[in-house]
């Protein structure tokens, strides 16, 4: 087992833990993510199928419409929201869902980008209030 530590800015205060899932390639808001189960439903995705409940979203950026919040938010309220942000670099979508979610968030990542550095199904930490996100692999 082996530990990584990451330091970027928090965005969203709190502090939690789940199994990353990484976005190389983001998610499309609309048509991206089901407003019912939580599921992405983007056609082609790398994740397409794989429920975002509970997990680290980690991800580059946003993409797609000023609307990619309000289908997160949407799956929110379904039951189906995320444990936590972490975003390479913030974007105004980004800062919306971050807000509108209100999970804790870490954001803008100057030494490590966080979408190579960190595995999907690595453990991870996300520290909203002090910006440092811990990943705990097991090799």
């Amino acid at each position: 087992m082996s530990k990584n530590i990451l330091k970027g800015r928090g965005a969203i205060k709190g502090v939690v833990e789940g199994s990353a899932l990484v976005c190389k390639e983001s998610i499309q808001g609309w048509a991206g993510v089901s407003d019912i189960t939580g599921e992405i439903i983007e056609h082609g995705h790398t994740h397409e199928g794989v429920n975002i409940k509970d997990r680290i979203l980690v991800l580059p950026c946003t993409k797609g419409s000023n609307g990619w919040s309000c289908h997160f938010h949407s799956a929110m309220i379904a039951g189906f929201k995320p444990a936590g942000w972490v975003f390479s670099k913030m974007d105004s979508r980004a800062g919306v869902a971050a807000v509108v979610l209100g999970i804790p968030t870490v954001v803008d990542f100057t030494e490590d980008d966080p979408c190579d550095v960190i595995r999907t199904g690595d453990w991870v930490k996300v520290d909203g209030t002090t910006g440092i996100v811990e990943i705990i692999r097991r090799e």
